[in-house]
């Protein structure tokens, strides 16, 4: 038992450092504190991929009483290492993605024309905003087809669980 306990605070000490690490990044001060703004990238940068709904309540539960526009690491840290720990917020796999996308390509080309991509990312579901919109062009067009093919894209946007 004690075995499991030890490597369970192994476990937590190595998220501790992960999460401070990240966070050190946007703490631009040095104060222990970070621009709310700059939370999903830092949970993201963590391996994490939280929908923009679940984002703004995970930044409700981080917040001061009165929000001040800043995130402070002692209330950051154990919230983020309880996702850690939970395993939380995962990526979505590689086959699941093709399949969406797969879905989208009607007629089974392995690509989408940028304006299709426009219109799926836009007018679809949660939609994209502008900034996400060009953000994801600029990784996934390529320029001389004016097109995604997708399976490179996918393979580019997975991470790595191992």
């Amino acid at each position: 038992m004690a075995d499991e306990k030890d490597r369970e605070e192994i476990i937590v000490a190595e998220f501790h450092k992960k999460i401070k690490e990240a966070f050190e990044v946007f703490d631009h001060e040095s104060n222990n504190t970070v621009d709310v703004r700059e939370i999903g990238t830092i949970i993201r940068s963590l391996g994490c991929c939280p929908t923009e709904g679940e984002l703004h309540d995970l930044i409700a539960e981080v917040e001061e009483e009165e929000p001040t526009g800043y995130i402070r690491f002692e209330k950051f840290l154990p919230v983020m290492t309880e996702i850690l720990l939970e395993r939380k917020y995962r990526p979505i796999p590689e086959d699941v993605l093709l399949r969406a996308f797969e879905v989208l390509d009607s007629a089974k080309r392995g690509f989408l024309t940028k304006d299709e991509l426009i219109k799926y990312m836009t007018e679809e579901g949660e939609p994209f905003s502008q900034e996400e919109m060009e953000e994801m062009l600029s990784a996934a067009i390529d320029p001389e087809s004016n097109s995604i093919n997708y399976k490179d894209y996918i393979t580019m946007m997975v991470i790595d669980e191992n």
